[in-house]
């Protein structure tokens, strides 16, 4: 009968303490194996290097092992619409459907509806982007319908339709992930719409949810059915805190609805290809289901700054991609 020594049994101990995502995906140095999406926020610089970038987490300097462009092939776009917009917005339903049908043809798209607090997929993800587009309709236009877009928000990252969990048999590469809403962006839940009460624990909440996903937002502002939605400085502050907190882009400011979405989608998709898969190592210790780190990256280059998620979950991938994918061609 085999006896279990002293030693053996403290090894045993500090190994079960270990969280599994550290065991399962070390990083080259011993690190847990970790990335994050960033793209320059620059209108002349359009590619980044290994060399001109720094990284630093929670406040420790921390080398990228690679930088790799993003390929359409590799990313999942998830359309977003507020079913509380005014039924006004369907003068848009041309631009909503013409983004969707000149997509990069390999980019996977999902369309949903922000309903009573959850997402009603109409489309799950897809390349068939012309069945996607034929699923886009006019919102319900009923003052209130989508309850918080943040609660919406949040439910989804959370489940992201299709997620499998890494290591279960049959899962295929991760994909890096999007989130375009078109919204007022007002939260009904914290009050007052003034642009002095800008405190939304709810908010907060569907960033954080969207950062331990690994899901990047960004937003198109539009007046809702109702009065809380016309003009709402409050819902676009809002919308800006979640862009920058997970490294997407308002694409509009101002009260007033865009006449045309068209510019702002062409942007995202620009933004897409200019964006880029950040490999590091993280102190395993510091890995947890709900855990996030504080990222911070900088730019050699003059006047050039970076767009990335501030915090992200340790293990989080991105892109099972190898370094030798190309970017997307320029739209």
């Amino acid at each position: 009968m085999n006896m279990m020594t002293p030693r053996m049994m403290i090894l045993l101990a500090g190994l079960a303490a270990i969280p599994a995502a550290a065991l399962a995906q070390p990083g080259p140095e011993g690190g847990l194996a970790t990335q994050a999406l960033v793209r320059p926020d620059s209108k002349s610089v359009k590619t980044l290097t290994l060399a001109a970038v720094s990284l630093q987490v929670d406040n420790k300097n921390t080398p990228i092992t690679a930088l790799t462009p993003l390929r359409p092939g590799g990313a999942q776009v998830a359309l977003l619409i507020d079913d509380g917009l005014s039924r006004g917005a369907g003068i848009q339903l041309s631009d909503l459907r013409t983004f969707a049908l000149t997509l990069p043809p390999e980019i996977e798209l999902l369309v949903g509806y922000m309903e009573n607090g959850t997402v009603q997929v109409a489309v799950p993800f897809t390349t068939d982007h012309a069945e996607a587009a034929s699923k886009i309709r006019v919102p319900m236009g009923i003052p209130g319908e989508s309850a918080s877009p943040y609660f919406c928000l949040g439910e989804f990252v959370k489940q992201w339709p299709g997620a499998e969990t890494p290591g279960d048999e049959g899962a295929g590469p991760v994909k890096a992930r999007f989130v375009i809403m078109l919204t007022n962006g007002v939260d009904p839940y914290n009050g007052s719409t003034s642009i002095m009460n800008q405190d939304s624990p709810y908010v907060a909440q569907a960033a954080k949810e969207a950062q331990r996903a690994g899901v990047e937002v960004s937003s198109i502002y539009y007046a809702d059915a109702g009065f809380r939605g016309r003009g709402s400085f409050s819902g676009q502050s809002y919308l800006q805190q979640v862009a920058d907190a997970t490294g997407g882009n308002l694409y509009n400011e101002g009260p007033i609805s865009p006449v045309s979405l068209t510019p702002y989608f062409k942007e995202f998709v620009h933004d897409l290809s200019e964006t880029y898969v950040a490999n590091f190592n993280v102190d395993p210790a510091a890995a947890g289901r709900d855990h996030l780190v504080r990222v911070k990256m900088n730019s050699s280059g003059p006047k050039l700054k970076l767009r990335y998620p501030d915090q992200v979950r340790p293990g989080n991938l991105e892109s099972g991609l190898p370094a030798t994918a190309q970017a997307m061609p320029p739209r």
